[in-house]
This record gives C-alpha cells, sequence and structure tokens, in this order.
C-alpha cells in the first residue's frame, strides 16, 4: 500500500493558481461580458454575469491565463492539475470527469456526461471530444454542485466554463513554446489585430508532439503519445454603442497512439478460480445456479503490473484520429433596461480509431461522426449592483451521432471475424426555458430563486450484425444488410429549480445557504432504455476576505435518485446502464489562500467526500468455470424470483475521500534584472474504486503528486522562462480498471496516468 509522505505534503506547496479560486489572481475581467476597468478583483460569468467570484454564492474554482499556460494545459485531462476537485481519468479514447462523485462512467454511444461543459457557451457532450479546441484559454471556471436552472439537463454534478482569449483592443502577440522529456513539443500563440474603435480579430493557433508514455516491450512500441494541430479566428465586432458580436471558427487535428491497456488473462498463468472458486481472491456468486460462477473481487492481479511497462495485445497499439470543426457566436446587445443575448454553436467531428484490445481483439471503428449544435437566447435585467436583479432565457441542444464499429479477432478464421458488429444512429433534441432572480430582502439579505424546464428526445436505429465468421477487416455496411434492427426511444421532461438566501455585511464576507436540483436525461442501450437521474442537493457556504487573504468553505449533502451505472456483461451487446435507486453524497471542503507577505502566499484545500450507493441492482460478469455465461443477475436460481446482486453501501467510482493540496509560491526580487518565482503544489488523493463494484484490482491506493517550477521574468515582463516537473513521484494512477468476461477470454484490464515529466518553457508577450 503506498502511503503519503507526510514531509512531502507539508514541504509540498504549488503553482498557485491551481489550488483555490482566490488564486485566479492573473484573471482579467471577462472581457466578453463587460468592460469594466481593470482591478485586483477576479471577474467570473458562473451565473451569466460578470461579477466578483467572492460574490457568487457557488463553490467554485477559477483559474486564469498565466496559470493555464505556465501548468501547459492542452489536454482535457490536464485540467485535474489546475483544479484538483476533478476526478479526470481516461479510458483509452474515452475521457470521463467526476465533481464531487458525480460522474459518468459510461462508454454507451448515446450516454450523457453528468458534468455540463461548455466553450464559450458551446456545449460538448461526447467523452471523446473532450480533448479537442483547449487552447489559447482566457480562464477556466469549475462550478461544483447541481447547476440545473442555468445550465440545464447533465449538469447535476456541477459544470466546466471554458472561456478561450477574444481580441485586444492593441497589436499584440504571445508565444508558449516548451520542450520536455519523451520528446515532448508544444507551441502555442495568437497574435491580436485591432480595427480601432470597431472592433478586432485574433488568430491563434496550437501545435503538440509527444512519445508515448508507456512501453510494450513484446511488440517494441509505446503507446499514450500526443499529438495536436490546430487553429483558431477570433472576430470581435463593436458597430455600434452598446452592440458587440463575436464570431469564432476553429479547426483541430489529433493524431495520436492511445494508452494501450495493459491486462492479465485469468485463463493463463495459473490464474483461474478452480473448481469451487477456490482460487485466492475469487468468490462464487450464485451457488444455487447451475455450473460455478466466480467474481475476481479479492484478486492481486494489478501489483504484478508496471505501469511503465508492460505486454501490449497481439493487435498492436491504437492510432487514434479526430478532426473537429467548429463556429461559435455571441451577439450582445445592451438595451439600457436590459441586456439580449445569443451565443450559438455549431460542431461536426469525425474520428477514425483502430483500438487493440487483450488479448488479440481489435475494436475497429469505420465511422464515428457527431454533429452537435447549440443555441440559446438571454435577456438580463441591468439593475444597480444590490438590486433586484433577474434573467429569462431559451435553450436549444441538437446532436446527432453515427458510428459503425465492430470487434474482431484476426484468429478466428482464414481472414478472421466479427465477434460483433454494430452501427448506432441516433438524435437528442432538447429544448428548455429557464429563469433566475435575486431579491433583496434587506440590505445584507439577498432571496434567490429559479426555475428551468427541460424537455428531452431520444431517438435511435441500432442495426446488430451479430458474429461475422471469417469476415476480414471489412464495414460489413458495405457486403451485407443487417440482419436485426431496433429503433429505441425515450422522451423526458423535468423542471429544475434553485432556492436560496445569501447574506453579506460587507463586501468581502458572504454567507448563503440553498437547495438546488439537477437533472441528467435517460435514455437506451442496446438492451433497452433507462431512467432519468435526479440530483436534490443542501449546500451551506461561506467566503470570507481578511485582508489579504481570502477563505472560502462549503458543506453539501447530495440526494441522489435512479443513478446511471454502467456494465459490460457482454461483448456482444455492448455496455448496459442500470439506474441505481438512490445514492447518498454528502462532504465538506475548506479553501485557503494566504498572502503571507509581499513575495510569499500559502495556498491549502481540504475536501472530504462520502458517496456511496444506497441501493444498485446489477449483474456481476462473472468467470463460468467449464461454461460459457458472461454475467449472472439473478443469484437464487428461483423461477419465481429474480435476486439480483445489490451494490449497497459501495462507492462511487472516482470518489476518493479526502482530496488535500497544498502550495507555496515564493518571489526573489532581483532588482532591475527581474524576478524569480519558485512554486510549488502537491496534492494528496486517498483511495478511491473506478468500477461500480469496489474490486481490489480496481482500486486505485492513496498517492501523492508535486509539481515544481522556477520562472525568471525580466522587469518589463515581455518574456519568461520556466523549468517545471510535474508529478515529482512519478505516481500513475488508474485511468480505467474493468474485468471483461468474453467467453473463452476473462480479461482485467487497465490504463494509466501520466508517469513523471520535466522540461522548460519560454513565454513571449509584446
Amino acid at each position: 500500500m503506498f502511503i503519503p509522505n507526510k514531509c512531502v505534503l507539508l514541504a509540498g506547496c504549488g503553482l498557485m493558481a491551481m489550488a483555490s479560486p482566490a488564486m485566479a489572481q492573473d484573471v482579467p475581467p471577462a472581457a466578453t461580458q463587460t468592460d469594466t476597468t481593470a482591478t485586483d478583483d477576479i471577474i467570473v460569468t458562473a451565473q451569466n454575469r460578470a461579477e466578483r467570484v467572492e460574490d457568487v454564492p457557488i463553490a467554485i474554482d477559477v483559474v486564469g491565463a498565466e496559470a493555464i499556460a505556465q501548468a501547459g494545459v492542452t489536454d482535457f485531462r490536464e485540467v485535474e492539475r489546475i483544479a484538483p476537485v476533478l476526478q479526470i481519468t481516461q479510458d483509452s479514447q474515452y475521457t470521463r470527469v467526476a465533481v464531487r462523485g458525480v460522474g459518468t462512467n459510461s462508454n454507451d454511444e448515446a450516454q450523457d456526461q453528468s458534468i455540463a461543459i461548455n466553450i464559450d457557451g458551446e456545449y460538448l457532450n461526447r467523452p471523446n471530444i473532450l480533448n479537442v479546441s483547449l487552447f489559447d484559454l482566457d480562464r477556466v471556471e469549475v462550478l461544483r454542485g447541481p447547476q440545473g436552472t442555468l445550465y440545464g439537463r447533465n449538469a447535476t454534478g456541477g459544470a466546466i466554463n471554458f472561456i478561450t482569449r477574444k481580441p485586444g483592443k492593441e497589436f499584440g502577440v504571445n508565444l508558449n513554446a516548451s520542450y520536455g522529456n519523451y520528446n515532448a513539443i508544444q507551441v502555442e500563440g495568437g497574435v491580436d489585430v485591432p480595427f480601432g474603435d470597431f472592433g478586432g480579430i485574433r488568430l491563434s493557433g496550437i501545435y503538440t508532439d509527444r512519445d508515448g508514455y508507456f512501453y510494450h516491450p513484446n511488440i517494441d512500441q509505446r503507446s499514450g503519445s500526443a499529438g495536436t494541430k490546430g487553429g483558431r479566428a477570433s472576430l470581435r465586432l463593436t458597430p455600434l454603442s452598446g452592440l458587440t458580436i463575436d464570431l469564432v471558427g476553429e479547426y483541430v487535428e489529433i493524431d495520436n497512439i492511445l494508452p494501450t491497456f495493459a491486462s492479465v488473462n485469468l485463463n493463463q498463468g495459473g490464474r483461474a478460480p478452480g473448481a469451487g472458486c477456490s482460487g485466492i481472491g475469487y468468490t462464487e456468486v450464485a451457488p444455487l445456479t447451475p455450473g460455478t460462477q466466480c467474481i475476481p473481487n479479492r484478486t492481486s492481479f494489478l501489483q504484478t503490473i508496471d505501469r511503465k511497462s508492460y505486454a501490449a495485445p497481439i493487435s498492436g497499439v491504437s492510432p487514434n484520429h479526430i478532426e473537429s470543426t467548429a463556429i461559435r457566436g455571441r451577439l450582445q446587445y445592451d438595451f439600457g433596461a436590459a441586456t439580449f443575448t445569443y451565443t450559438g454553436g455549431y460542431r461536426d467531428s469525425s474520428q477514425d480509431t483502430y483500438q487493440a484490445l487483450p488479448p488479440a481483439y481489435e475494436f475497429l471503428e469505420f465511422d464515428n461522426n457527431v454533429e452537435t449544435q447549440s443555441h440559446e437566447i438571454r435577456l438580463n435585467g441591468n439593475n444597480p449592483a444590490g438590486g433586484f436583479q433577474w434573467q429569462v432565457g431559451a435553450f436549444y441542444f441538437n446532436e446527432k451521432l453515427d458510428n459503425v464499429r465492430g470487434l474482431y479477432n484476426r484468429f478466428i478464421g482464414a481472414n478472421g471475424s466479427f465477434i460483433n458488429f454494430f452501427t448506432r444512429a441516433s438524435e437528442i433534441k432538447s429544448y428548455a426555458v429557464f429563469g433566475q432572480v435575486d431579491v433583496p430582502l434587506t440590505e445584507t439579505l439577498t432571496a434567490v430563486g429559479g426555475l428551468r424546464y427541460t424537455n428531452d428526445d431520444r431517438t435511435g436505429v441500432f442495426g446488430n450484425y451479430g458474429f461475422v465468421f471469417n469476415s476480414g477487416r471489412v464495414d460489413q455496411t458495405t457486403v451485407r444488410p443487417a440482419p436485426s434492427i431496433i429503433t429505441p426511444e425515450a422522451q423526458g421532461d423535468k423542471v429544475t429549480w434553485l432556492a436560496g438566501l445569501n447574506y453579506k455585511p460587507n463586501r468581502d464576507t458572504l454567507i448563503y445557504g440553498k437547495v438546488s436540483t439537477g437533472y441528467k436525461a435517460g435514455g437506451f442501450d442496446s438492451v433497452g432504455s433507462y431512467d432519468p437521474e435526479s440530483n436534490t442537493a443542501y449546500e451551506i457556504g461561506g467566503k470570507f476576505g481578511v485582508g489579504p487573504h481570502q477563505i472560502n468553505t462549503s458543506a453539501f449533502y447530495y440526494d441522489y435518485k435512479d443513478l446511471q451505472a454502467s456494465v459490460l456483461l457482454n461483448p456482444a451487446v455492448g455496455g448496459q446502464i442500470f439506474n441505481a435507486g438512490k445514492a447518498t453524497i454528502w462532504g465538506i471542503e475548506v479553501e485557503g489562500n494566504f498572502k503571507l507577505s509581499r513575495n510569499d502566499t500559502f495556498s491549502a484545500t481540504f475536501n472530504y467526500l462520502n458517496a456511496k450507493y444506497d441501493d444498485l441492482l446489477a449483474a456481476y460478469p462473472v468467470f463460468d468455470v467449464g461454461g460459457s455465461a458472461t454475467s449472472v443477475g439473478d443469484l437464487d436460481n428461483d423461477p419465481n424470483t429474480v435476486t439480483q446482486p445489490n451494490l449497497s453501501g459501495n462507492k462511487l467510482p472516482q470518489s476518493p475521500d479526502v482530496i488535500i493540496t497544498l502550495g507555496y509560491d515564493h518571489v526573489f526580487e532581483l532588482g532591475n534584472a527581474g524576478t524569480i518565482t519558485a512554486s510549488a503544489f502537491s496534492r494528496f488523493k486517498s483511495d478511491y474504486f473506478l468500477d461500480i463494484f469496489n474490486w481490489n484490482d480496481s482500486r486505485q491506493r492513496g498517492f501523492t503528486q508535486t509539481d515544481l517550477t522556477l520562472i525568471y521574468r525580466p522587469a518589463n515582463e515581455k518574456f519568461s522562462i520556466q523549468a517545471f516537473v510535474r508529478n515529482l513521484e512519478d505516481a500513475q494512477p488508474l485511468g480505467f480498471a474493468g474485468y471483461t468476461a468474453a467467453g473463452p477470454d476473462d480479461i482485467y484490464n487497465w490504463t494509466f496516468g501520466a508517469p513523471r515529466t520535466y522540461g522548460g518553457r519560454v513565454t513571449v508577450n509584446f
């Protein structure tokens, strides 16, 4: 077991902009929302209006452009380093995110995210395209807790807003370039060209290239590489007083080798459970059912894996290619009494992936296209600070998915065969109307209320070719009609609401309490439909400014119903979604940012989370000794009853009980020569699981990761030179863990996080 080094935690110090909301001191006022003169205040738009972060009754992390650049964030997985409250993991090609234990652990084509993710107001929903667009960022806002009123469906756990840089009012150029181990090259930059009072344009781009983090000696290849090319043109026009028009065009191309699964085959090397599930770590789960069904709930195969160097599947590594084109627009007009805002986005993404799966399978994607559009209109009342505030709006989202893929094995038949081959076409249409008001009751007390109505309509056309013998690597839709087609549908609507009180006795103090609800749409998989999930959250919190110091606290309790949980029971069918009857989540959070002196800043956070299923009827994937079953959903074999496995008491995936961060930053003044800033940041996460079963081989032990930086800036601050080390301890936490029963192949799979990285960075601004 890994025990965190207390010395590392106590000495750990950090890129301070990473640890608490008050640390994003480099965040300028939101140019896309307001023309407020720059101050030391951090301005955010989490509630669809520009306001100081200390005035927002939401537990929120804000990270500004300078901290993002220093951390080298160009990948969604790296956001976790600048907002440690996030749990971000990668199942090869799919990125998963959880906040306060709420997330999505499904690879199902039609499964939605539990965290609303927006880029300049454009809503992203697919886990395989979350890595696009994350360059040339102005700031990142991470909102914790349900955001159902203003952000709508699929914001049961929170929301993440990425705000890109907009054209400046003066000509300017910025460039960040870095080089590090694993031959990591990263170049990112942009240029602002003003049009006088009429507006301006910003052209920006990114290029990254990196060798793979993981070596596979059996094939002498590496996986987990990076390769991104992208460009963005951001146009801002101000043709009339009070009118601002933003238009963004963007293209991103990703070429990389996905992290290859590490695995053990339970049928080889003496790992099988044997008669009566007598093997070490196995348990028989259905003794009244004919045969012997075993689960590897207490095995310790993960301990045998070297997380940097392990055997790849016989089928090799997994090249991945994604192209994404997006157009975003925003129009804002100030009428005086109110401001009208339209925000819209359109994105067309395609993915071509050859994914190797242990021991000798290949998951071939012949078509994976996603087309989305989102539109929102909003009217905000313009009232004096502290007065009655209101907003009303409407939202529309449409997503079309088109997937053609199959699981292939080259060793079955002379030409190889598809274990399964299927098509998945589906469409989501979602409409919503919403409103929120802030009503002053006294000079210091304000009541907040909000409502949102959402209507969802999801349809699909699923074709299943089943097992196709001796097919070769051929798209089956081009050679034969689908033998079976189903047309699933799912409709639903929901009213979400917010009620709260805010007490603000002075500029630097806010105490709030609220009850809010969140809603995640229901849907269907290839087996059947599943219900929406809902969350009723109770939260109290405070934000306290004491001189130059800032302390934020919050305590929350979630009553979660019909929580959607995913498990793969039959590879020939695909993943299945189960609705947990109920889950309870509660926790406390404390964050502090302390200005110890002119040149010294200390930051710390403590998060405690208790996230467990109260009731979850599911099914076990099993090792069927001498039989062919791959799952068990009935434990007693009674024809009159069905007794399902109940995972009550299990922890939700990606839910460490404790997260602690410590940061320290010291500035050495060199007179006319400039400054050197030494920073360090350490985060500790306790044990957590990667699956709903909480099996031992799906458990990540507690670990620490420490980042160190040294930055030189001359007096004119036109450039900086940085040396950095990330993940000093070289901890590589689990990104995925899961047991798959596939007939003759009973496989435990894992992926891992990044190892220690280091390098240098040069930043130029003029």
